[in-house]
């Protein structure tokens, strides 16, 4: 496990009740972080440098909630992980109904330009602040989900290149993470049954496995961290060499 020290540092997590997002908030409390959690759930997690906000990341009063809590909880952002998605069943334009396909742009795309649109003034006036947004092999390749995941996953990579282009000069960095097969209740229906669709995920991955939400974590605190600090606008595959076939 990374030693990072994010003491002082207040970071958002969403999706934070399950998989990855759980995952990752539990690294940054680990590592001495203020961690605001944020999902429709409840976030199964109790410590005193967490503080939990229930809502919909598609929902616009979400976010006004989440200004109130800032402010309680620090007045200042340092890290956004934009984690919170949904998956669209790997269906095609004619069993895509309208409907879901903006439940699926809303939730996966735009709830992270809300994200952005909120906490970004607070970040432009500290003059530093770090995006982890949640792309996946689905925004570099087509295969990794339905066509409506896959368009709202291409545009998380768009949008989070023209975000640090815009603002890296005024302390922003901006980066994206794009996962393969990582086990998570997300991906539970690959496991139901005999397991057939996991293991053909696993014997289709270079690397013949799935990940474990903990490694996209490492992942994600590395790109938070001063380490990365050189790092921008890029979007990094964990995905088990799945992208470079």
């Amino acid at each position: 496990m990374m030693a990072e020290d994010f003491s002082g540092q207040t970071v958002i997590v969403t999706g934070a009740a399950s998989g990855i997002g759980l995952s990752q908030a539990k690294l940054f409390l680990e590592n001495n972080a203020t961690v605001v959690a944020l999902d429709k759930n409840e976030i199964p997690l109790q410590n005193s440098n967490l503080y939990t906000l229930i809502g919909n990341v598609s929902d616009i009063p979400t976010f006004d909630k989440l200004r109130e809590l800032i402010q309680k909880v620090s007045g200042k952002i340092d890290v956004v992980c934009n984690t919170a998605g949904v998956l669209d069943d790997y269906r095609n334009v004619i069993d895509t109904s309208v409907d879901q396909w903006n439940d699926t742009i809303q939730t996966d795309l735009t709830s992270q330009f809300l994200m952005i649109k909120t906490v970004l003034p607070i970040m432009l006036e500290q003059k530093h602040g770090v995006f982890v947004n949640m792309a996946s092999i689905a925004g570099l390749v087509a295969g990794g989900g339905g066509v409506a995941y896959t368009a709202a996953k291409h545009a998380v990579i768009g949008m989070t290149k023209q975000l640090d282009i815009d603002y890296a000069g005024q302390g922003i960095r901006a980066n994206c993470i794009a996962p393969g097969a990582i086990d998570t209740p997300m991906n539970a229906a690959d496991f139901a049954g005999d397991g057939k669709m996991a293991k053909w995920v696993a014997d289709e991955t270079p690397a013949k496995r799935w990940a474990t939400p903990d490694e996209v974590a490492e992942l994600s605190l590395f790109l938070s961290s001063e380490r990365s600090d050189y790092i921008h606008g890029s979007v990094v595959p964990i995905d088990g060499g799945w992208t470079a076939k």
